[in-house]
């Protein structure tokens, strides 16, 4: 009776002790097992790169294309949206927004639209003049201005926080003090100084002030390049020591 039973028992813990035995080395490998490395795409070479986290600078609208020329600045967080022209040595500086997605808007030569201004043109003026905007060359917009289906001729100064309204026009060698409203339609004449809200003739300029205006392009037209010369993708030191050794008189 001993011998059966003790043969029931071996035959009942020997698979036990086996299943625990595989169990055990089972467990050991898991934790001894270096943990596999996730598997990551490899991006594909001719695949577009986009940036979501910046705004973009050049805005196409349908088949308008904003154009700049070679040696204007424009800052890196303007935008220039639709049909806008920045011709040569003009500049656009920090904030501003030209939004030409109605109508066309021009900057001139040596003409410069600074911090924070809103440039805008209208479908059609209500005063039948032409409704898109022409910033004339030698001209400087201050900082905060809003102009909408304006025209402003050569070597103007349109002071800072000034609004220009549809149809309104400033003829050659005027100023406009800071803080002036022109209002739809209004004509200031040549060699004028106008301000308040709206607009009013202050006094006549002297022939000193109107040699000065675009003296002021040209001096923010040569801060601009600066500027420019920053946000080139290569460094311009090298012009430099082409110079020096040029004065050393040794071969480039």
């Amino acid at each position: 009776m001993a011998t059966s039973l003790a043969r029931f028992s071996r035959r009942g813990l020997a698979p036990n002790l086996i299943r625990r035995f595989f169990a055990a080395e089972a467990a050991l490998a898991k934790k001894t097992e270096a943990p596999k490395p996730k598997p990551t795409p490899s991006p594909s070479p001719d695949r577009a790169k986009w940036d979501y986290r910046g705004q973009r600078q050049i805005i196409p609208l349908g088949q308008w294309l904003p154009k700049v020329a070679v040696d204007a600045y424009v800052a890196p967080n303007v935008v220039l949206a639709g049909q806008v022209t920045v011709w040569d040595g003009s500049s656009v500086w920090n904030g501003a927004v030209l939004r030409g997605d109605l109508n066309k808007i021009t900057l001139g030569f040596c003409s410069n639209v600074q911090e924070r201004c809103v440039v805008h043109a209208a479908w059609s003026s209500p005063t039948g003049l032409p409704a898109d905007t022409l910033i004339d060359r030698y001209v400087t917009v201050g900082a905060y201005s809003l102009l909408r289906s304006c025209t402003i001729e050569p070597e103007c100064i349109i002071g800072q926080h000034s609004i220009l309204m549809e149809g309104s026009l400033v003829e050659t060698r005027s100023i406009l003090e800071a803080g002036s409203v022109v209002p739809p339609g209004r004509r200031i004449p040549s060699g004028e100084l106008w301000g308040g809200n709206p607009a009013r003739f202050i006094r006549t300029l002297t022939n000193e002030e109107t040699l000065e205006i675009p003296k002021l392009a040209v001096a923010i037209n040569h801060l601009s390049g600066d500027y420019f010369s920053e946000f080139l993708p290569y460094s311009t030191v090298y012009l430099e020591v082409e110079k020096f050794k040029k004065s050393l008189g040794i071969a480039v």
